[in-house]
């Protein structure tokens, strides 16, 4: 039996317990030895009795010895053994169950060392909600990061989200509570319920690290399991890694998942993820795209925004179905061919009461100084990526992806408000670094380590920034100096092309350079064309919108644009609807103007793009040396007064070429001289003006023969027909 002050000094415990401010339940409550025999303690505040079942037999009565604390002593009995309680409340009320404090923990002395130094990287195997078997018992291990909480309760479906009846263990410094609760599995809801290290207020909080989430806006967490899905894309990853990035064709369909296709006699309701991997799939098949670029994916409390401020950075949006479902709709892309790319927010976060904002009470994953902390522009907080526990936290999230869903790569939002410590914030409302500086010596470290993780863990997968600024070497390897990055969003390119395309061609002559003077830096990353979603919201009108003129002449110069931008240097993203031509900007709350493609006009220029996308793939011409100088070359780019360009793309192959001629004046150009790389026969490939495309049908027969003449510095030269506001593309053959 315990000396009196040993008595004491549990009792304290056990009053700590009550007071729900113990940091180690199990070290007072469970199975312990005491003296000659073991003693049993269980807490459960509202039972009117409780018998300890012990697995050798019998029914052992517990006396209360504090405030819903009971004890039971065991005489004879020296080692652990198992057991259940059986509790009785109010009403005579019995529940037969096992004790969550009888377990062992389910974190080992090496992920809590590796998770402290950040250097985790299958943290999310440990920490959240994992249904196992512990010690031959079905249940759930839970394990959360809260270093300055008083204490932290799982609370849930399985015990009435009472904070009281699940208190957590801190694992010792490492700041992560841990519990097993047996007999809970796949399904349950649950949050953390967090009394704050100053002055014990409580907060709730959904799992950082959660699986699955409940369909906003409701916000609980749902224990999963990631282990159930059978994958049957082997050949797909397999050839996925075998393939240099750089040299394949990259033409991107990007498209939000709740607008692209609704059920318009189900209330235009979203389609599920399953329903979108059968239209999806024909659909980017029939159009020809080698990828598909999502969102938004990780669950997000408001739907408007485009899912940039994420609530669940480990749980694909409960929106459209269960997490097994976006599986199956990775899975059945990947099995007809087609990439994935998530969008990926690792930059800031929103302040949802229940997300990571101030999670333990203090600013654990932002920074406690707003002028590092928080995002003016958005309202949101900013990561800390100095933290390590932060930094793996995020690190660890884009390997998720890449390994339990098999994502083919991630574009990775808002690089230049991470790079920049005075990103969008005036005079005084930023902190220097260490130097004086305005770059983000700890975000830059982390982008490093991120992307040399991906590139060494997933080889085929690609990681592609958004980053609007001329930072230098971002898609250049960090041994050179760079910031890792595969691909670069061409921001630059989009802005300009945008300009000129949206100006009425009697002015074009005076903006030419914003159609060539991408090319002087177009070598310089390796750069990702970008039509992107970010060019159609907030009054900026659809691509169709953009471009002037009637509305024959917009159609023109939308087809004008797509040939122009597939033959341009880079790979090839287009924001769903620019595809046929949406007259309306992006609405969350609406399908795509899909009606638009009984016009014969409408669906004209979805064909084209599909046949755009059809020659891409097919002359490595205009995809296989898209970084180097020997790709590319100007025949005409001085005609501005003719609003007329012209150039070449090579291939790394010998011999292989495509020449692009653009014509982007209302007015047609007959017996017009260009030059060409050699004599002889060329197969007019793409005509923008063709009658099947919705243009006038001028054009040169399908195939020219070039003059042994030189001209615009080549060796041979052909007399054409341009046709209005529009781009052809020629090749030997």
């Amino acid at each position: 039996m315990k000396k009196p002050n040993e008595r004491q000094q549990v009792d304290a415990e056990l009053q700590q317990i009550v007071e729900l401010r113990h940091p180690e339940p199990h070290r007072v409550l469970g199975i312990h030895p005491d003296g000659d025999g073991m003693v049993v303690r269980t807490y459960r505040p509202d039972a009117v009795a409780i018998n300890v079942l012990p697995e050798f037999g019998g029914r052992i009565p517990m006396t209360k010895r504090v405030d819903g604390v009971f004890e039971a002593r065991v005489n004879g009995k020296t080692d652990a053994f198992n057991y259940q309680v059986e509790v009785e409340y109010p009403g005579h009320k019995t529940f037969t169950l096992r004790d969550p404090y009888s377990f062992l923990p389910t974190l080992g002395d090496q992920d809590l060392y590796y998770a402290g130094e950040g250097r985790h990287e299958q943290l999310w195997k440990r920490m959240g909600a994992h249904p196992v078997h512990h010690n031959g018992i079905h249940g759930t291990a839970f394990a959360v990061w809260a270093p300055t909480a008083m204490s932290v309760s799982v609370v849930g479906d399985f015990n009435g989200w009472d904070g009281r009846l699940h208190l957590m263990r801190r694992m010792g410094s490492s700041g992560i509570w841990e519990l097993f609760v047996p007999e809970v599995g796949e399904g349950t809801r649950y949050k953390f319920e967090i009394r704050t290290g100053h002055g014990g207020h409580r907060i709730l909080k959904a799992d950082p690290f959660a699986f699955r989430t409940e369909v906003p806006p409701a916000t609980a967490s749902v224990v999963h399991n990631l282990d159930q899905y059978q994958w049957t894309d082997s050949r797909w990853m397999e050839a996925r890694a075998q393939k240099d990035v750089q040299r394949e064709p990259w033409a991107v369909y990007e498209l939000h998942l709740a607008s692209w296709r609704r059920v318009v006699e189900d209330g235009e309701r979203s389609l599920t993820y399953r329903e979108m991997a059968t239209a999806l799939v024909d659909y980017v098949k029939k159009m020809g795209f080698t990828h598909v670029e999502l969102m938004p994916v990780s669950e997000h409390p408001f739907g408007g925004s485009w899912g940039y401020q994420v609530g669940n950075y480990y749980a694909p949006t409960a929106r459209f179905g269960h997490p097994d479902d976006f599986r199956y709709l990775v899975n059945h892309l990947h099995d007809n061919g087609i990439g994935v790319i998530l969008d990926w927010v690792p930059g800031h976060f929103p302040r949802d009461a229940h997300a990571l904002g101030q999670f333990d009470g203090t600013a654990l994953y932002e920074h406690a100084d707003p002028r590092q902390g928080s995002q003016p522009d958005w309202g949101t907080y900013v990561f800390n990526f100095g933290r390590n526990e932060v930094k793996n936290f995020l690190i660890a999230n884009a390997l998720f992806w890449l390994e339990e869903y098999h994502i083919d790569g991630l574009r990775v939002d808002a690089v230049a408000s991470m790079l920049y410590l005075d990103y969008s914030r005036k005079a005084g409302e930023w902190i220097p670094n260490r130097w004086g500086g305005r770059e983000n010596e700890e975000a830059i470290s982390f982008m490093r380590e991120l992307n040399d993780r991906v590139r060494t863990k997933f080889p085929g997968a690609v990681m592609i920034a958004e980053e609007s600024t001329a930072w230098p070497k971002v898609s250049q390897p960090t041994q050179e100096g760079g910031l890792g990055f595969h691909f670069k969003w061409n921001m630059g390119w989009m802005h300009d092309t945008l300009k000129y395309f949206s100006k009425d061609p009697i002015y074009r002559q005076h903006h030419h350079n914003q159609l060539t003077f991408g090319l002087l830096y177009a070598f310089s990353e390796h750069f990702m064309l970008p039509l992107s979603h970010d060019e159609v919201v907030h009054g900026k009108g659809s691509l169709y919108g953009k471009m002037p003129g009637d509305d024959w002449q917009k159609r023109a110069n939308l087809r004008a644009l797509f040939a122009w931008m597939w033959a341009h240097p880079g790979k090839k993203l287009v924001f769903m609807g620019g595809e046929f031509g949406q007259y309306h900007e992006w609405n969350n709350d609406k399908s795509l103007d899909w009606h638009l493609l009984d016009n014969p006009d409408h669906a004209g220029i979805q064909s084209m793009v599909a046949d755009l996308n059809r020659l891409y793939r097919s002359h490595p011409a205009l995809y296989d040396a898209d970084n180097e100088p020997l790709g590319f070359q100007w025949i005409q780019p001085d005609s501005a007064s003719a609003n007329v360009l012209a150039f070449v793309r090579r291939s790394r192959q010998p011999g292989g070429h495509v020449v692009c001629i653009a014509n982007l004046s209302p007015m047609p150009r007959e017996e017009y001289r260009v030059g060409f790389p050699r004599h002889g026969s060329y197969v007019e490939l793409l005509n923008t003006d063709a009658g099947e495309y919705g243009g006038s049908g001028l054009g040169n027969k399908g195939r020219i023969h070039t003059e042994p003449q030189g001209w615009d510095g080549q060796d041979a030269s052909a007399v054409l027909t341009l046709p209005p506001l529009s781009v052809l593309w020629f090749t030997p053959g």
